[in-house]
């Protein structure tokens, strides 16, 4: 892909907001919370008592509920591939103490604590075939992803905007249905990372709107380009074992859609939300290519609104390998 000398010029303008960030969107890491702040204590004396606990209130969870929950687990444990992506990015300083660097260890820093906390609850809960789990998760670090941002970072910047913002909505969403379900545990552990992920999404969304003050057309374009391939979700490479890829990916977002964790609504709902948070409509200067992105970006989310309208509940029950019972 080629990117253009303005590129170049907007990310070094832009290392003084990813400076900012760094204190504005992260949280010191002694300060934040840690996966040993809410499990229980294998070295306390009511481990096992705890341990029981926890067990019983996930053998109440619905099937659909931990289906879930396990293909939330594996996206976050996917983090190595997330961390590639990202210190790919061309045309930002790959200095180890510049800015770009600083942020992407930061922030895979604090997400790498979201896999950690869910596999441990997982894996004290009884409840899943831990192995079958961690088989989907190598597949999915080895088969990697195509989002189709390349190595362009407003591309990318759009993406992790929207994406952050899925991830917020898909924990925050079964941390409510799991307290609905009597697992005030698991209702905490994704609640606790749902807020993590909206400050993540705050900040792409930050970056991206410094950009449009400055190359609103290029950005617009890029926002264009994006939505016209649609936003796939990390995990769609998703497989159990035996499968190909991508195979698992449909049965888990059936089971995200029938419980109402994350929905083809949602998905046009943050879309929206973008458009009216980046004043998409208040933009000047834009050439004809630029103002043709903007008609098609204000458009879209009626557009998509009336799609998932039409669209039917899946109703297809699908056994997981990952689900002991």
């Amino acid at each position: 892909m080629n990117i253009s000398l303005s590129r170049l010029e907007v990310m070094k303008h832009l290392e003084k907001d990813i400076q900012e960030a760094l204190d504005e969107f992260l949280t010191p890491i002694d300060k934040i919370w840690q996966p040993a702040d809410l499990l229980p204590d294998a070295s306390s004396e009511n481990f096992f008592e705890e341990v029981k606990l926890l067990q019983d209130s996930a053998r109440e969870l619905s099937y659909d509920l931990v289906a879930v929950l396990i293909g939330d687990t594996i996206t976050e444990e996917a983090l190595p591939t997330y961390e590639s992506w990202l210190a790919g990015v061309e045309h930002v300083s790959q200095d180890y103490n510049g800015p770009w660097s600083r942020w992407v260890r930061a922030w895979t820093a604090e997400e790498n604590r979201h896999g950690d906390v869910l596999n441990r609850y997982l894996y004290l809960s009884g409840r899943v075939d831990m192995r079958k789990m961690e088989i989907s998760t190598q597949y999915l670090i080895a088969d990697g992803f195509d989002i189709g941002t390349g190595k362009d970072p407003y591309r990318n910047f759009i993406y992790t905007s929207f994406q952050e913002t899925a991830t917020n909505i898909s924990h925050r969403r079964v941390s409510q249905f799991a307290k609905k379900e009597g697992d005030l545990l698991m209702a905490k552990l994704c609640g606790h990372v749902a807020a993590d992920e909206a400050r993540h999404a705050k900040a792409y969304k930050s970056f991206v709107a410094r950009i449009l003050e400055v190359d609103p057309n290029e950005m617009l374009l890029a926002f264009e380009d994006m939505m016209r391939k649609k936003i796939v979700m990390p995990a769609h490479f998703l497989r159990e074992m035996g499968l190909k890829i991508g195979q698992t990916f449909g049965h888990f977002t059936d089971a995200a859609q029938r419980l109402g964790v994350y929905t083809a609504t949602d998905y046009t709902d943050i879309l929206r939300d973008l458009v009216t948070e980046w004043k998409i409509d208040q933009l000047t200067g834009l050439d004809d290519a630029g103002e043709r992105a903007r008609d098609y970006l204000m458009a879209l989310p009626d557009r998509l609104n009336r799609v998932a309208e039409r669209m039917k509940t899946p109703t297809l029950e699908y056994k997981f390998s990952w689900i002991n019972a």
